[in-house]
C-alpha cells in the first residue's frame, strides 16, 4: 500500500549545497532511520509520527510537520533558502 506524501520536500542536506528530494514517506523513513546526522528529540518524534502515518494511525500532515522540524533541527534548509 502506498501512502500519499503530498508535494515533495526539497531540502539542502549539506554545506556543499546538496539537495535531496523527499517525495515519498518511505524515503523519509529511510533517511530518519539510516542517514540522519543527529539523534535528537526532533528526529525521534518525526520517526514516530512517520511510522504512525504509515500504519494509518495518524495523519501524513502531522508526519510532514514533524519531519520538517527534525530537518531544521539537523541543520537542513528548504532548497533555495539563503
Amino acid at each position: 500500500m502506498e501512502i500519499q506524501w503530498g508535494q515533495p520536500m526539497m531540502l539542502t542536506t549539506s554545506h556543499d549545497g546538496d539537495v535531496e528530494r523527499f517525495g515519498t514517506i518511505e524515503k523519509v523513513r529511510y533517511w530518519l532511520r539510516r542517514r540522519w546526522p543527529v539523534s535528537d528529540g526532533a528526529r525521534h518524534t518525526a520517526l514516530a509520527k512517520v511510522e504512525s502515518a504509515m500504519e494509518c494511525m495518524s495523519s501524513v500532515e502531522e508526519a510532514r510537520r514533524a519531519f520538517l522540524v527534525a530537518a531544521l533541527s539537523a541543520g537542513f534548509a528548504p532548497a533555495g533558502a539563503e
